[in-house]
């Protein structure tokens, strides 16, 4: 098998020129999809009937909830791999990735919040994926503050990399937790065994505003790791011969 295209993608002057291409490939479909799952979410699905019109949040929510755990795997393998195999390009990945993560994190945990307040009765409870999500964030901004504390580069990436790796562990927290222990979150309603507990005309555009949730954050995580390029490699002949033309 032939890895020439695998050590070219590693390679940060070909994934700079290949990022700046890939970025709006990415970009506008999001847009596009995410309007139309809004739309699909808010006018052509119905109320549910025990949360009403207060279920659409879960449009939001769900795509945010899904990304704060994806993103943040995603930054553990290319910091792994920045790790095992010292490639500068990985731990780019990962520090770009981070600061998106930890949004989404974010945006997760208040709309959820926002949620609960009408269904729960509260703001916030310390459920276990409610306390789970949290840590999830704290790990995001520890990853960050982590690397920003550290001045030499290297040294801040492996540093950094090993508190990603060492923090995935969370992950399998936060999805099995319902099914773990006693909780007020409700249980999957895609992600099982069986059909899915919503209906098509709910299904639809949830499913519409995950790609799209998606998309968006691999058009904003390629802007982003341009820019880390940018910095880590300002000194290098290449990039003043990229900035040049």
């Amino acid at each position: 098998m032939d890895w020439t295209w695998f050590h070219k993608l590693a390679s940060p002057p070909h994934f700079y020129r290949i990022a700046g291409r890939l970025a709006p490939g990415l970009g506008w479909p999001a847009l596009v999809l995410i309007l139309a799952g809004l739309y699909g979410g808010l006018v052509f699905a119905p109320a549910d009937f025990q949360q009403g019109d207060g279920f659409r949040i879960l449009y939001v929510h769900a795509p945010s909830a899904w990304l704060s755990m994806f993103i943040y795997a995603m930054m553990a393998i290319a910091a792994g791999i920045g790790l095992i195999w010292r490639m500068k390009l990985a731990h780019a990945v990962a520090i770009a990735a981070a600061p998106i993560g930890a949004w989404f994190t974010f945006l997760a945990l208040a709309t959820g919040s926002l949620w609960g307040k009408p269904m729960w009765g509260t703001w916030w409870v310390w459920d276990a994926r409610l306390t789970s999500e949290l840590i999830l964030l704290f790990l995001y901004l520890g990853f960050l503050a982590l690397h920003a504390s550290i001045d030499d580069t290297q040294r801040a990436d492996r540093a950094a990399a090993v508190l990603a790796l060492v923090g995935i562990v969370n992950l399998p927290i936060i999805h099995y937790s319902v099914y773990w222990w006693n909780t007020l979150h409700q249980g999957s309603t895609i992600t099982k065994l069986g059909r899915p507990s919503i209906t098509l005309d709910m299904l639809w555009p949830l499913l519409v505003m995950l790609v799209g949730f998606t998309l968006f954050f691999g058009a904003v995580l390629t802007r982003r790791v341009q820019a880390e390029v940018l910095r880590r490699e300002r000194n290098a002949a290449w990039l003043r011969a990229e900035l040049a033309r």
